[in-house]
């Protein structure tokens, strides 16, 4: 995953992010730790200028840029990864939610649902299964004096 400087980041089997569009911050991890707690930058945040990455065709760019609008601070999409000891799980962690994210933010939209009329069957059903409730609720009910 993490391999040399010109290998690119796959997002999709056609989309390709350049690492050196990729910048990488490093910081210590918080919560408990061993002997090395605070001396390993363990922590990583990955950042990705969206808004001004070339690596996206336009209109999957514009369809990133409005699904992940919430998320990006001037168009720059950020990632953290620290739940590992080391740096470089971290690192591969990061990435691979970096893939994931982008790859659900550029996909299609889902085709409209074609709205269908319930069958009959399932609407004598229905009807009978309610009549079998009122009638059951009206045998529990206290008989009229």
């Amino acid at each position: 995953m993490l391999g040399g400087v010109d290998d690119d980041l796959r997002v999709t089997p056609d989309i390709a992010l350049p690492r050196a569009e990729l910048t990488w911050r490093f910081s210590r991890s918080g919560g408990p730790g061993g002997q090395s707690v605070n001396t390993t930058d363990s922590r990583v945040e990955l950042r990705f200028d969206l808004a001004a990455t070339a690596a996206l065709p336009e209109p999957l760019k514009a369809r990133a840029l409005h699904r992940l609008a919430a998320r990006l601070v001037d168009g720059v999409l950020s990632v953290v990864a620290s739940e590992h000891r080391s740096q470089l799980q971290n690192r591969r962690a990061a990435e691979e939610r970096l893939a994931a994210i982008l790859a659900a933010a550029v996909a299609p939209p889902p085709r409209p649902r074609k709205r269908t009329k319930p069958s009959r069957g399932v609407i004598e059903r229905r009807l009978s299964d309610k009549r079998h409730t009122s009638l059951r609720k009206q045998q529990r009910r206290r008989p009229d004096d």
